[in-house]
């Protein structure tokens, strides 16, 4: 692929918004990716594999496993639920030797970075879409997240 093609790429990667561009040519392939300037490049290492159970307990009952419906079972806080966008690993602060993002109680504002979410490679922020207080962190760094599995509750 011509040079100047692959210089224009970088141009337009760093006018947009864009945080990757991938272009296919021919037999020829150029991925470009960034990272925006004032975020540090995460250096976490890849969480151990789960240690081997010696007997997996026996799955409850059908019965069992439905929550009661007057039940004891908690009730989800009220506020507004930040979920994950993707699924991933969960990282509360750029890197392991610097402050979380947000802390609860803290104040955050609509576009706030409050964590990270890698996947396939790519450290994803994630922003606050509302203005308010973090009330309650539901996952902890390092843990997989989902698809839409929230994340923090804000009010």
């Amino acid at each position: 692929m011509d040079i100047r093609k692959i210089k224009k790429l970088v141009e337009l990667l760093e006018e947009s918004d864009l945080a990757e561009i991938e272009i296919s040519e021919n037999d020829e392939s150029v991925r470009l990716s960034r990272l925006p300037a004032n975020m540090p490049v995460p250096a976490y290492s890849p969480a151990p594999p789960p240690a081997p159970a010696a007997a997996a307990p026996p799955a409850p009952a059908p019965a069992e496993s439905a929550a009661p419906a007057g039940g004891d079972a908690e009730p989800e806080p009220e506020g507004h639920v930040i979920r994950s966008p993707m699924v991933g690993t969960f990282y509360a602060s750029p890197n392991p030797e610097s402050d979380p993002f947000v802390r609860i109680g803290q104040e955050i504002r609509a576009g706030d970075v409050v964590c990270i979410v890698e996947a396939m490679k790519m450290f994803n922020q994630i922003e606050s879409d509302i203005d308010g207080k973090v009330i309650s962190m539901l996952v902890e760094t390092g843990q997989p997240v989902e698809f839409d599995q929230p994340l923090m509750i804000v009010r």
